[in-house]
């Protein structure tokens, strides 16, 4: 007698899991995650940061809305890549803009169109814009196609929407979206 497989309405909006690793790319980021928090490399927690970097995917699996395809990895490694040259360089500007003359900062909130449909290309492009300094996104609408962002400094709110969107919106909509 063969034991029941789990019923596909118990995993809302996914798929049954077909597999003891259900998202491989996240396993290896969640136990180097662990060991970055316990700053060691000891066998103990290279093996329990191995085992909740499988289990917590395993477990959390019927959370996820959709299975997270990506068609261009190394789209994805050069947007990573950008975001934290971004990072940094912004630290440096922000800090230059505020500790030189605040008077001089043209502060506005700027609304970005956005071409992404796919639910965590959205969250990932707003929580871009807000690790990047100077920039916050403030609101997403109720149809999800434009996504309001504050500037710190924006004397030329279509430049700030077109570099959002070359940026960070394109490599993203390239990685979760293109057919």
């Amino acid at each position: 007698m063969s034991s029941p497989q789990p019923s596909p309405a118990r995993f809302v909006g996914a798929e049954a899991p077909t597999t003891l690793l259900p998202h491989p790319l996240l396993t290896p980021i969640l136990a180097v995650i662990w060991l970055l928090l316990n700053n060691s490399i000891a066998p103990g927690h290279i093996l329990l940061g191995m085992l909740l970097g499988w289990l917590i995917p395993l477990f959390t699996l019927r959370f996820w809305p959709e299975r997270i395809v990506m068609r261009h990895p190394r789209a994805l490694v050069r947007f990573l890549a950008v975001v934290t040259t971004d990072i940094v360089l912004a630290n440096l500007v922000v800090a230059r803009r505020i500790l030189g003359n605040p008077a001089n900062l043209r502060p506005a909130f700027i609304e970005v169109p956005l071409a992404l449909e796919n639910d965590l290309a959205i969250s990932i492009l707003a929580n871009t814009i807000c690790l990047t300094p100077g920039t916050v996104s403030a609101r997403l609408s109720q149809d999800r196609r434009t996504l309001l962002v504050h500037a710190l400094h924006a004397p030329d709110p279509d430049a700030v929407r077109t570099e959002i969107k070359a940026r960070y919106e394109a490599p993203l909509q390239k990685v979760f979206e293109s057919c």
